[in-house]
């Protein structure tokens, strides 16, 4: 397989990445056949896989949009993947030049790609930590560097949770990284689950085979289940809702928009 200009070198590209899937839902270009082929498998369970990547990157760029709105010209985005086109550094500095993204993903191919996107672009880093250990990503230093603890940040762990097992306790995690943020931080979290999806569990269960496959474990999650990432944060409204129905640019019409994009969860809360 020949190896694009674009591709850095130390990953291998014979290994479907759950980062360059995601791109290829969203249309993007930083993707191989290899995570193609995965992707395609996927969607033969769950076709609408690309309408729920794009309402969760729209979700997301609304909710930066809002933080910026709000005064926060400070932005954590942990399980980044690949900042490609569109994504927090672009949404946030064309809102407020001055902002600063930290992005930090533990997949090493999630990390090469982002070097090579984010190269001679001001207060935006990519940094290497696991969002299980919340005490490696706040002492980082290319994060401590760019990012002021002691003043409010958002906090973006965006379609990243339902990758962490039950056993790595992400709740824990979440609560930690809580702690270490100055009051009027925001949370802004959207997360995989059966719930709105129209398919039967069974039916929606292949796709999430496919990523067990891959040895990327997609657990899906109640939304009880999810509002408890929350604790600690005050819910901006309009709570925990789906990804269209949080505050869009245009109101959402019963039909009008693929059931799909109705997927799972999305919500903003605030620490007080």
């Amino acid at each position: 397989m020949e190896r694009p200009a674009w591709a850095p070198q130390g990953i291998d590209i014979s290994v479907p990445s759950v980062s360059r899937m995601y791109d290829f839902y969203l249309g993007g270009s930083h993707n191989f056949e290899v995570d193609r082929e995965a992707a395609r498998k996927a969607m033969e369970f769950l076709p609408g896989l690309p309408k729920i990547m794009q309402a969760n990157r729209a979700f997301m760029r609304r909710a930066v949009q809002y933080a910026v709105t709000e005064g926060i010209s400070q932005f954590l985005d942990i399980g980044s993947g690949i900042p490609t086109f569109g994504n927090v550094h672009e949404v946030a500095q064309a809102a407020d030049p001055a902002a600063k993204v930290a992005y930090v993903d533990h997949d090493p191919v999630a990390v090469a790609h982002s070097q090579a996107v984010l190269e001679g672009v001001d207060n935006a880093v990519i940094a290497a930590a696991d969002l299980r250990r919340p005490q490696d990503i706040l002492k980082n230093p290319a994060i401590s560097g760019l990012l002021d603890l002691d003043r409010p940040v958002a906090l973006l762990l965006v379609a990243v949770l339902h990758f962490v097992e039950d056993a790595d306790d992400p709740y824990r995690a979440v609560a930690e990284l809580r702690e270490a943020l100055a009051p009027g931080s925001l949370l802004v979290l959207t997360h995989a689950s059966y719930e709105g999806i129209p398919l039967t569990e069974a039916e929606a269960g292949g796709a999430v085979g496919v990523y067990r496959d891959i040895r990327n474990p997609l657990i899906m999650r109640s939304r009880t289940e999810v509002s408890r990432f929350f604790e600690g944060y005050e819910m901006v409204d309009p709570g925990l809702v789906s990804m269209p129905d949080w505050r869009p640019d245009t109101p959402v019409t019963e039909g009008q928009e693929d059931p799909f994009a109705f997927s799972g969860f999305a919500g903003v809360g605030r620490k007080a």
